[in-house]
């Protein structure tokens, strides 16, 4: 089961081969005006209806993977003390700020926990309540995530609350590096201690239903999603949203001061080190808004009549400010401009270009530390147009494979569920996962346009330290 912020994707699959046999979606009830604060009761709601019409008959284990950062606070009877705090919160950006000095600075939380705090992050919404709803803070006694409550609930509400290394990771009061939490950081956030689930490892079983069903540790979607994928050591994923992110799997934590890498766990014992850009999509859609183009089908075809280098356009994307550099109040920059270049098809290449090196920045950053990377796993709507799959592997350096659509963090969940059961019938080693195929995908080779595609990745580099000096440090 995935559990994402707008709706439930249940997907039942064969135990020993991973084939997908019968699939249910039902979307999230949904509270006008309080995008922010989701009743979780919401999300039990879309479960039951997505597992409607015997969607669960033979099943034997269940797996929940669940929208990252949801905090959902208790008090001490089990109860919500308020609706859970979801999404990015912007509204907890000062708390953010506040977290940082209160430690000693980003290098402090890096040493502390692999990130530096977000906004997004639970604890950061913790030092949001202690300073906005006081009252609600004082009766805090318990701290769960999305998917911790949701087996919590499915389990029946045992007196044992347990968590994943994934989704624990992501809290900013444990630490990968150590596998351990950091409750003085809960009490300098909330003002007070509160009890943590317990992390329990990724072949365990959380417990089991009344009815017999197993349900095994859940995770965070990220760690889902790179689960159902079958990514491993040597392998990168991009996602293309309207913000962008590079995650790859590495045997060791990272603790980063600059707060570019947050330093996350995976759900098979490994880790997740993660890098973002604020301008992925959007920069796209920028682009074309200002193109009159309707949509993004055809601002990749507009590019297409174009050439790489875009005939020395430049666009740095950085429109919202960026975050891989650090440059959050920027905004983007269009270099090159002369009379040959000045044509709707050179920005529209320009904007697949731009977006391209952005994200390629952020591979650099992993790449820095150590982290190797042979392919580049390509999600998103976007990921299927023909400028992006055109440049991607020059620029990338590296082979990019650009799997089929497919729900795969509820596919992840359902591995999980799977290794848990194999491992509590004796059937599975708890340190190797069921060896499930990889995706159907397509797979494209930088080849004979590497060389053009570092020329071009090159030109940004210029564009970017001229403009930047000194910004980015890999």
């Amino acid at each position: 089961m995935d559990s994402s912020p707008d709706f439930t994707r249940i997907v039942v699959c064969d135990a020993d081969t991973g084939a997908v046999l019968r699939q249910g979606y039902a979307p999230h009830p949904m509270e006008e005006g309080r995008p922010s604060d989701v009743d979780p009761q919401a999300w039990l709601l879309s479960l039951g209806e997505a597992a409607g019409g015997g969607l669960l008959e033979g099943v034997q284990a269940i797996g929940v993977s669940s929208q990252q950062n949801a905090l959902v606070p208790l008090d001490a009877q089990g109860n919500t003390v308020r609706p859970a705090l979801v999404g990015g919160d912007k509204r907890a950006q000062v708390a953010a700020a506040d977290l940082v000095d209160a430690l000693g600075g980003r290098e402090a939380w890096a040493q502390a926990v692999g990130c530096v705090p977000q906004a997004a992050q639970p604890v950061t919404k913790l030092r949001w309540l202690a300073k906005n709803e006081p009252e609600s803070a004082r009766r805090i006694a318990m701290l769960l995530q999305a998917h911790d409550w949701l087996v919590w609930q499915l389990l029946g509400r045992p007196v044992r609350r347990t968590t994943d290394r994934g989704g624990a990771s992501g809290t900013g009061y444990w630490s990968a590096a150590t596998g351990g939490y950091r409750p003085d950081l809960v009490e300098l956030a909330l003002g007070h201690q509160a009890m943590l689930p317990e992390v329990i490892g990724p072949a365990d079983a959380a417990g089991t239903t009344p009815e017999g069903l197993l349900i095994s540790a859940g995770t965070g979607e990220t760690m889902a999603a790179a689960f159902g994928l079958g990514i491993g050591l040597g392998d990168a994923v991009v996602s293309l949203g309207a913000s962008g992110s590079v995650m790859a799997v590495h045997p060791e934590a990272l603790a980063d001061q600059t707060g570019m890498i947050t330093s996350l766990a995976d759900a098979t014992g490994m880790h997740l080190p993660v890098v973002t850009t604020l301008n992925a999509v959007r920069t796209l859609r920028g682009t074309a808004e200002l193109l009159g183009l309707s949509d993004l089908e055809s601002l990749s075809d507009l590019a297409m009549k174009s050439t790489p280098g875009a005939h020395g356009l430049v666009l740095l994307p950085y429109l919202e400010g960026e975050r891989t550099p650090s440059l959050p109040h920027t905004a983007g920059t269009l270099a090159g401009l002369r009379r040959e270049s000045m044509k709707p098809e050179h920005l529209a290449r320009a904007s697949f270009e731009g977006m391209l090196c952005g994200l390629a920045d952020a591979l650099d950053v992993l790449r820095g530390r150590g982290v190797e990377v042979r392919r580049v796993f390509l999600l998103g709507q976007a990921a299927e147009l023909p400028a992006v799959q055109a440049a991607a592997p020059s620029l990338f350096g590296a082979q990019v494979v650009v799997p089929q659509p497919a729900d795969y963090a509820a596919i992840g969940a359902a591995r999980q569920a799977a290794w848990a059961l194999g491992v509590s019938q004796g059937t599975l080693d708890p340190r190797t996962p069921p060896a499930w195929p990889g995706p159907a995908a397509q797979v494209l080779e930088p080849g004979d346009e590497l060389a053009v595609g570092q020329a071009v990745r090159q030109q940004f580099v210029s564009v970017r330290e001229q403009t930047h000096p000194g910004a980015f440090r890999p």
